[in-house]
């Protein structure tokens, strides 16, 4: 096929547009609609066979129906489940709305087994409470919930377009206004102006690679790859408990669960090898996988689902469910195995990780009424992180946004033409090298790799590797060749695959602890740690490009639970996560030790070499030697050699030196290029302001080594060689010291402008040498509010450069109340230029500031203000201060010169 011009795109418009046609984005549709929005369902394959619901469902597992379960025991339960990490706002809704959706579910045809009195016939699997509500003929749900979008009052307000693939969400203003696909059958591009996007597609079930190796026969729904997961990032909404796997138990070598929640009400149970029940762990959870795996991997192993023991009648009854609306193949599977009920019990195993909100903790994070972290941007189902929502909070929560979401309507702007393009770019591109790697094999290598490396139990080492890998693989993808519409979806889908990898193995090192069981399980950080990690883990696509978290405080809860107490608060800003050395087993200097012994590890280690050219080189030296002699060493094969080469034109300086020494900023070996940044920033008092030095320097810019990056930009700057332009393409830098050399190159050239820029940047040290640089009060009043309070205080310091004008004077005397004492000392600095009329009395109070450091910055104020009699009486009350420099400072004002 050929790649369609942009200009070419189909255009829609609704209200409402709903990504995902399976269970949480038909309810969402069916709610937006009869709020009498005009609504755009999307979905990649056909609505009437779409999502994880397709084939029915066996029951609901978290059905809270009145008189059988009280819904705060329902919010006590999933909380212990995911050991204290929940919203309990978001799981109360599925709790308290779960019964009203189940009669909703009724009044559309879905059926529940009632008892003979026509009540609910909820069952007990777990040892408290009573939520599953088995649906003998729930085989035909998708079949009723379409019949429900079918009708002629939904017509005439939804609209579906089938085979219509999402990639991203379009955002103006910081608001989602749309999203950009296209037709996965014509390969046509498509666009959609909406006033609202609810996301509803579903796990990331096509993560980890089951152990079949077959690419699509994973536990959950293998359509799902992410999409939504990869949607919401890339649209700036925050995802949270993306470490929080999803692990299930299924038939050994099929693709399927083994059903507990349906055969354990008729008294089918796991056992080990010998028929004894192992299982300890109340709810299904990861300490219960846990449990799983170490019975599986002991000598007690394998481990089976019992059903042998059972009578006639309950086998019948479980083959009538788990070989019809479990899966359908089950039956045959069994039978072409010449295994039966009565006379095998079924043998389990682990399957594959993934990401699922409505089976674990991980997905997209979302308020009580589903809204995202994006303005107009809603997620439901098991890709919004609602742990343990299953079916009816899938539900639920595609009712609630579908019903929030009524409150947009269709966006009347400019859709964003750089996302447009971006869009278009990454569905097409397989298309101009139909010969590249096919998807199957690149999908394979990539989650071949999640299993290797990010799969508990995991190790700081192997997810350090992880991130390596999955950053090296976006060439690889990039590379991908396709000729079809439907290969071009699947290409697009390990993008999606890739992103979610990232953000798993990220995640992971993120939080140094053990919890949730096998779900996130650290060999090297194996105790839970409720003081410093009773915290969701929060991620977010930072302005810069790169993956940011952010610890924050689980809030207290509605429903008090005794094993936790938490009290919320303020989140904690964690950054970029960087991963571990892993590029040598060990220091590369330190030789391999016997079995048993650890070898010591010398940080300042040099690796010695016994090379002739190094004496050879070291005589040379003692003779002033010119750069041409000096050449071959710097090209010798031996690292050793070419280090001692930089440290002899170090110690010479011939002319040359300062050109030779930046082209040696692109040696393969990082020892060398070390050397060689830190002789020039030693010699760059000395070294002449040479075009062929600002070349090499420039193109060291673009190194893959941050610190030769970073030296770079410190010797252009110094030497006044480098340019505007040059500096702001490194302020985009995944590096923070790389970043601050830019925000000082920038300044050193007066183009304080784009310094103004990284205000946003994620890393606090970079914001604080922003604010260090500006001398405009507009530019600084975002630091000046900013979260971190070393960033306020440098803001509020900076301010006295810029004249601290009367509205920046009242928020720094505000701030001379803040908790922070480097905070109130930034506030004292800055009233040192304001208005005296203000500044002086609340610096008169800042003299007898308990923090020896303010004191001492209200007394330096209070001098540029001595003129004035009060400042001076103020000044006379500090010549007696307990802190020689604040006596020192205010005698100043009291003593003659």
């Amino acid at each position: 096929m050929q790649i369609p011009a942009l200009s070419d795109a189909e255009e829609l418009t609704c209200d409402v547009l709903v990504i995902g046609g399976g269970t949480a984005g038909t309810m969402a549709a069916l709610t937006a609609a009869e709020h009498g929005r005009d609504v755009l369902l999307l979905e990649k394959a056909h609505v009437r066979h779409s999502g994880a619901l397709a084939m029915g469902m066996d029951g609901v597992n978290n059905a809270v129906i009145p008189g059988r379960a009280e819904p705060d025991d329902y919010v006590a339960e999933i909380t212990r489940a995911n050991d204290g990490i929940v919203d309990q706002s978001t799981v109360r809704q599925t709790a308290t709305r779960g019964f009203g959706m189940v009669q909703r579910l009724e009044s559309y045809g879905v059926k529940f087994e009632k008892d003979e009195h026509g009540e609910y016939a909820v069952r007990q699997v777990h040892r408290s409470g009573s939520y599953v509500l088995p649906m003998p003929e729930g085989k035909d749900v998708k079949k009723v919930l379409y019949r429900q979008l079918r009708r002629r009052e939904m017509r005439e307000r939804i609209r579906i377009e089938n085979r219509v693939m999402p990639v991203r969400v379009l955002t103006a203003g910081g608001k989602a206004v749309g999203a950009a696909g296209f037709n996965t059958r014509t390969g046509e591009f498509v666009k959609v102006r909406a006033g609202a996007v609810i996301l509803a597609t579903g796990a990331c079930g096509r993560l980890g690679l089951p152990a079949s190796g077959y690419l699509y026969g994973t536990y959950e729904n293998p359509t799902n790859a992410g999409d939504g997961y990869a949607m919401a990032y890339h649209a700036g909404a925050e995802l949270t408990g993306i470490e929080c796997f999803q692990i299930n138990p299924l038939i050994k070598d099929y693709n399927g669960p083994a059903c507990a929640y349906v055969a354990n009400p008729f008294g089918g149970y796991q056992v080990n090898r010998h028929g004894e029940r192992f299982v300890d762990s109340d709810y299904w959870s990861g300490q219960m996988m846990a449990e799983f795996a170490n019975e599986l991997a002991s000598d007690r192993g394998p481990v089976y689902l019992k059903l042998s023991h059972l009578p006639e009648e309950s086998i019948s009854a479980l083959e009538g469910i788990l070989h019809s609306t479990e899966r359908p193949t089950r039956g045959t599977f069994h039978a072409n195995r010449g295994h039966d009920y009565r006379t095998h019990d079924v043998e389990m195993h682990i399957s594959e990780i993934g990401l699922c909100g409505g089976h674990s903790a991980s997905g997209v994070r979302v308020d009580d009424h589903a809204r995202t972290t994006v303005p107009g941007l809603y997620a439901a189902g098991d890709l919004a992180c609602v742990p343990h929502n299953y079916m009816i909070g899938a539900f639920v929560f595609g009712d609630l946004a579908g019903a929030d979401a009524s409150r947009y309507r269709a966006y009347e702007g400019e859709l964003p033409a750089d996302q447009l393009r971006d869009a278009h770019e990454l569905i097409y591109r397989p298309l101009r090298n139909p010969e590249g790697p096919p998807q199957p094999q690149v999908e394979y290598k990539l989650r071949r790799f999640v299993n290797d490396y990010v799969a508990p139990p995991k190790s700081g080492a192997r997810l350090s590797l992880a991130v390596d890998h999955f950053e090296r693989m976006r060439g690889e993808i990039a590379e991908m060749g396709a000729e079809t519409p439907h290969e071009l979806m699947r290409c697009a889908e390990v993008t999606f695959i890739r992103d979610c990898a990232e953000m798993a193995a990220r995640s992971s090192l993120a939080r140094t602890e053990s919890r949730w069981g096998l779900y996130h399980e650290r060999t090297d950080h194996p105790q839970r740690d409720d003081e410093d990690w009773l915290h969701h883990l929060d991620l977010r696509k930072s302005p810069s490009g790169t993956m940011e978290f952010t610890a924050r405080p689980v809030a207290p809860y509605l429903v008090p639970i005794e094993e936790y107490a938490p009290t919320g608060g303020a989140s904690r800003h964690l950054g970029e996560v960087h991963g571990e050395q892993v590029a040598t087993a060990g220091p590369r200097d330190i030789a391999p030790v016997g079995s048993g012994v650890r070898a010591p590890v010398r940080q300042d280690a040099v690796a010695a070499s016994h090379s002739p050219r190094i004496l050879e080189l070291l005589g040379l030296a003692e003779e002033e030697p010119e750069l041409p002699q000096l050449r071959p060493f710097l090209a010798d094969p031996d690292p050793a050699v070419r280090r001692a080469a930089v440290a002899a034109l170090t110690e010479t300086v011939p002319p040359g030196t300062g050109p030779a020494l930046a082209a040696t900023l692109a040696d393969s070996d990082p020892g060398v290029r070390t050397a060689a940044a830190a002789s020039l920033r030693e010699l760059v008092e000395v070294l002449p302001p040479e075009p062929d030095l600002s070349r090499s320097l420039t193109e060291a810019l673009g190194n893959d080594d941050p610190q030769v990056r970073a030296a770079a930009l410190d010797v252009l700057r110094a030497l006044r060689l480098g340019a505007a332009a040059a500096y702001a393409r490194t302020l985009d830098d995944p590096d923070i010291e790389v970043r601050i050399e830019a925000v000082r190159a920038l300044v050193s050239v007066d183009a304080l402008d784009v310094v103004a820029r990284a205000t946003t940047d994620p890393a606090r040290e970079v914001r604080v040498a922003v604010a260090r640089s500006l001398d405009d009060p507009e530019a600084l009043e975002p630091l000046v509010q900013d979260p971190d309070i070393l960033v306020r205080a440098a803001a509020l310091a900076a301010l006295a450069g810029a004249g601290c004008p009367a509205p920046y004077a009242v928020a720094a005397v505000t701030a001379l109340a803040d908790p922070s004492w480097q905070v109130r000392a930034g506030a004292a600095t800055a009233l040192g230029a304001a208005d005296p009329e203000l500044a002086v009395p609340a610096l008169a109070k800042a003299v007898g500031d308990p923090n020896a450091d303010v004191r001492k910055q209200a007394v330096l104020a209070l001098l540029r203000h001595s003129a004035r009699e009060d400042a001076r009486a103020a000044l006379a009350t500090a010549v007696t201060d307990p802190d020689a420099d604040v006596r020192a400072y205010a005698s100043r004002a009291v003593t003659p010169a």
